[in-house]
């Protein structure tokens, strides 16, 4: 007869692909759809009198402070109860948050549940693809990380095909379909998460722990600082893209639409060429090149107008979006491999930062762009200049790394001679 409960040594092994499954299905509901398939509603929810246009845009904000608070808050869930429990609540949050918006009660109601729907997303982020990746040999990291993250693409490219085809049926009907998806990826989700939150790790001495860490410091708040700024340079195209298609360069809204596919299907494919590349070069070059692929898609509409280059740029900007967060999550790691506990915590500080000046740029472009009577090319100058930035400041931290290594190499040869 078998035995009710399974004891550690015949608990079965985690599975890396139902993992990357689980992983992926958190990204699509929690950043993927929550956030993104909110912006094709939007001219629906205007046009039903739901809210007015001033109102509505109070709304959208509601879920960038929700994503706010879930990045700050996700992992403090997470020592209080175990990694599992929170990701699936934050999945089933998020599931009961479509349905609930489904039902317009008041400005209040309706705040409320898209803050909530925020909050889930920045918690899943925070603590899905760490605790999965926790258990994936290195090796395999980087393409495991950008399938998890594929799902936040998938969400982009729904927002231009699915929620268009569900809105046929109705505002209220759309609401409760996107529900209905958010069940079924958080029931495929549900057992794929690991039984232990971190696998034992062998541990070396306090002396080379303590002289990692002092070497990592500086290295990761220059990455902090790099990933933050490159959340400046993806706001132009993820608002102003279509925008500048159909009124700025007069080619109208079905073309500009056209274009947003465009940066839906390069959305698909960003993070898993990315995690390919970082797998084959490691995180840190790749992580360069990805900065230096997005200063050329910012700046290729500053350069020519034709079709190829609007092409390419939303093709490449549209990869960067989600394909910059599996780069930056693995660059973590590599940085922290000798201390996996503190991992989710500058993961946590990483995602909070982009956060942060992701809505601020978001607002400040914003202002920007109406106070430059719509000057769409200060916005991607602007963006093109954040991006830059960032790859500046990782460049020197690379070089300052290498001198560093140099110095300490010298200084041993002389010691031993």
């Amino acid at each position: 007869m078998q035995p009710a409960v399974l004891n550690a040594s015949t608990r079965p092994a985690f599975s890396v692909w139902r993992g990357t499954v689980s992983g992926a299905s958190a990204s699509l509901v929690g950043i993927g759809l929550a956030r993104f398939a909110y912006t094709p509603l939007l001219p629906a929810i205007i046009d039903a009198h739901w809210f007015a246009a001033s109102t509505a845009a109070y709304l959208g904000a509601a879920n960038l402070g929700g994503y706010l608070a879930g990045a700050l808050l996700g992992g403090y869930l997470a020592k209080r109860a175990s990694t599992t429990y929170v990701l699936r609540a934050m999945m089933l949050l998020a599931t009961v948050a479509f349905v609930a918006c489904a039902f317009p009660l008041s400005f209040l109601w309706f705040f409320v549940w898209r803050f909530a729907s925020g909050l889930s997303g920045g918690a899943l982020m925070v603590l899905a693809a760490p605790t999965i990746l926790a258990h994936v040999p290195p090796a395999r990291r980087g393409l495991v990380s950008g399938a998890i993250f594929a799902g936040i693409g998938l969400g982009i490219a729904a927002s231009g095909t699915i929620v268009p085809l569900l809105l046929r049926e109705g505002v209220k009907e759309t609401w409760l379909g996107l529900g209905v998806i958010a069940l079924l990826l958080t029931i495929s989700a549900w057992n794929g998460w690991p039984k232990q939150d971190t696998p034992a790790h062998h541990s070396q001495t306090h002396h080379a722990h303590a002289t990692h860490a002092k070497q990592s410091r500086f290295t990761l708040r220059a990455l902090y600082a790099g990933y933050a700024l490159n959340a400046v340079g993806l706001v132009p195209h993820m608002l102003f893209l279509v925008d500048f298609v159909s009124r700025g360069l007069g080619k109208g809204l079905d073309t500009g639409a056209q274009y947003w596919v465009l940066f839906g299907l390069g959305a698909i494919a960003g993070p898993l060429l990315s995690g390919h590349l970082a797998d084959r070069t490691g995180f840190g070059p790749a992580l360069r090149v990805g900065f230096a692929i997005q200063i050329v898609a910012v700046l290729l509409p500053l350069i020519s107008a034709e079709p190829t280059a609007l092409i390419a740029s939303s093709v490449l900007m549209g990869a960067a979006v989600p394909g910059i967060v599996p780069l930056a999550l693995g660059r973590v790691n590599e940085l922290l491999a000798h201390h996996p506990s503190m991992q989710k915590g500058a993961w946590s500080t990483a995602t909070t930062g982009f956060a942060i000046l992701q809505a601020s740029a978001a607002y400040g472009l914003s202002f920007l762009f109406t106070r430059s009577g719509s000057n769409y090319r200060m916005l991607f100058a602007i963006g093109a200049t954040s991006i830059a930035l960032a790859l500046g400041i990782d460049l020197l931290t690379a070089l300052r790394g290498q001198m560093r290594q140099q110095t300490q190499q010298q200084t041993q040869q002389q010691t031993r001679h």
